[in-house]
């Protein structure tokens, strides 16, 4: 039986297609559009899921949608009613586009898929309807390696719930309790984005970057005027701080009085204060998902912990959870956040809708994340040829060891390989990899390639069977969804004038002997590379291993800020020659910068993408 599973017209659209319960394919549509987050109907991933599968439309038994329209608009009118007369101005901005289109979305959804399969009405397959947090429910336990969970999902808003808990069991999920908008801890997260100067629904991950500069003193604050949270973990936010439930903005002027001022602007200075509330939210966001983890284990007896939902990609909090042992173990759904609704959706109606069955073995169904498009060596080299670039091909063994020469040499490489990653993160399949012992990595890789903020912190890609010789850590972290400490051996002390730095001063210090992977607080947020699921990026890395001894590389997005990850090798030797990287692999293609035709700077192409 195969089901395909689609998100979109909210944020982060996606298709996923799963056969017999087996994940075939999976990704986004902004791969694929190079519109960051993009929102539109997924016509261009749907048509590559079909490809990997082999299948046409109306080949596909189910079509499973991630949301209920009809519960949100319930939501929506809801609101608005309860805030009136608040609220006007984005009522009249919302309800054209309800009327006009979102109310009618089985019908739309009817017309988008009988264009990208190209058939009939009559040849579509049954079009379903998942909850959106029993979408996230599904696609954090279903995949998981365990026979039986609780699962927490937590995010700015669903149809009415923001926080949910669930109990899995074998093939089975069982709703237990949720918080409903207008409560949300995603949307309190997100609030201090916005706050800070950050771009909602996109800045999150740098406000958790920011966090480690400041000092929580704003978290009393935060916890006497803004939410009121139980010991159970469950809250209430105090809404007259706010301005989501009937505006345009996440604040309002009460907001701006209790943090002594107005939003930062976008792109300005950051200050104290930013790296200050940073700090302050992280810590309750820590607290709250701590006390919901507990409960959950008190409530379901369960020994494991699914996560899904965009705050379960605070690779922090989540951290500090495993570290309090209160679960055996969690597993965290790679793409957490809408992107992930599709598969969850493609998996509830398997599991859930169709009653078929699940394997729970101790394996983990994502398959590493690698769940996108691959291009074979002939794909690879017409796309270059056509690009007028400059290239080797090279066996696997020559390929490799020249690569881990040039990273031992302090080069910056573009690595393309194999099939793209699902989620937000590059796993070593579309990524910008360097060696982790140079100091300047960090801020060579952030403004001369990523063209992005000098504080933003990079990832380690360790061999998952040396990972605990590096980091305070015991088991894998394939999807970077955990941060630990670098081990206390590798640290550099800081002199007692280097201790006495606040903020971005600390920035340049040298952490541990990889110090382009350690952030300021001694912390990485860790990627466990496995043989079994990457086994060229791992043999990479055994080699560069071998080289220097160090069995650790940096690993970064193969993209520049604001665009979406690279999708297709074309897009990759854009990237590489708009940047300072110095070489690029596509495949078994090995290309130097130097040696690529001289072109005139064009720097219009920066105008395409939109700041994140």
């Amino acid at each position: 039986m195969r089901i395909l599973g689609i998100s979109a017209y909210y944020h982060d659209s996606a298709a996923a297609l799963v056969e017999d319960g087996e994940i075939v394919a999976a990704a986004q549509e902004e791969r694929f559009t190079r519109r960051k987050h993009d929102a539109e109907f997924p016509r261009h991933a749907i048509a590559y899921c079909l490809r990997a599968a082999g299948s046409r439309l109306p080949q596909i038994d189910q079509v499973v949608f991630y949301d209920k329209p009809w519960i949100k608009f319930e939501r929506l009118l809801e609101t608005y009613i309860g805030f009136a007369p608040k609220g006007l101005g984005s009522f009249l901005t919302a309800m054209p586009v309800w009327l006009r289109e979102k109310l009618n979305l089985k019908s739309l959804l009817r017309r988008e898929l009988m264009a990208v399969g190209e058939c009939t009405a009559r040849e579509l397959p049954p079009l379903l309807f998942t909850e959106h947090h029993q979408a996230h429910a599904a696609s954090a336990f279903f995949p998981s390696p365990f026979e039986r969970a609780a699962v927490l999902c937590l995010d700015g808003v669903g149809e009415w719930a923001t926080t949910s808990l669930w109990l899995g069991e074998g093939n089975r999920l069982t709703a237990q309790w949720q918080i409903d908008f207008p409560h949300s801890l995603g949307l309190l997260y997100s609030a201090f984005t916005y706050y800070t100067g950050f771009k909602v629904n996109s800045g999150e991950y740098k406000l958790m970057g920011l966090a480690p500069y400041g000092e929580p003193k704003y978290a009393a604050a935060i916890l006497e005027h803004l939410i009121d949270l139980k010991p159970d973990g469950t809250f209430r936010l105090a809404l007259d701080y706010f301005n989501y439930t009937t505006g345009l903005t996440m604040t309002n002027a009460k907001f701006d009085g209790l943090f002594g001022g107005p939003p930062r602007a976008p792109e300005s200075p950051l200050t104290q204060r930013e790296m200050d509330l940073a700090a302050s939210i992280q810590q309750v966001t820590e607290t709250v998902v701590a006390r919901l983890a507990q409960t959950a284990r008190r409530e379901l007896d369960a020994e494991y912990l699914c996560l899904a939902g965009g705050v379960a990609l605070n690779c922090v909090a989540n951290g500090k959870l495993l570290r309090e042992g209160i679960f055996r173990d969690i597993w965290v759904q790679p793409a957490a956040g809408d992107a992930g609704g599709a598969l969850g959706a493609a998996l509830a109606g398997w599991h859930l809708y169709a009653g078929g069955a699940r394997t729970a073995d101790g394996a983990d169904r994502m398959r590493g994340g690698f769940l996108g498009p691959h291009f074979d060596d002939d794909q690879v080299a017409g796309a270059l040829n056509a690009a007028g670039a400059v290239y080797e091909r090279l066996a696997d063994d020559d390929l490799l060891d020249r690569v881990a020469e040039v990273l031992s040499q302090g080069a910056v490489v573009g690595w393309f390989d194999g099939r793209m990653e699902f989620g937000p993160r590059a796993l070593g399949s579309r990524s910008i990899i360097g060696d982790p012992r140079d100091a300047r990595m960090q801020s060579v890789m952030n403004l001369k390639i990523k063209y992005r903020e000098s504080f933003r912190p990079f990832a380690p890609s360790v061999l998952a069977e040396r990972v605990a010789d590096y980091f305070d850590l015991d088991r894998p972290s394939p999807y970077m969804a955990m941060v630990a400490a670098v081990r206390e051996e590798l640290r550099t002390p800081m002199t007692a004038e280097q201790a006495g730095l606040f903020g971005i001063e600390k920035l340049n210090i040298p952490r541990s002997k990889i110090p382009a992977v350690t952030h300021v607080d001694y912390s990485a947020r860790i990627q466990t590379v496995h043989r079994a699921t990457n086994p060229r990026y791992h043999e990479l890395i055994r080699r560069f291993a071998a080289l220097t001894g160090c069995a650790v590389v940096v690993n970064t997005s193969f993209n520049v800020r604001g665009e979406p990850i690279v999708c297709t090798p074309e897009d990759a030797y854009r990237c590489f020659m708009r940047t300072e990287m110095d070489y690029l692999v596509v495949g078994n293609h090995l290309l130097a910068k130097t040696f690529q035709p001289v072109r005139a700077q064009d720097e219009t192409w920066r105008q395409q993408f939109e700041l994140d």
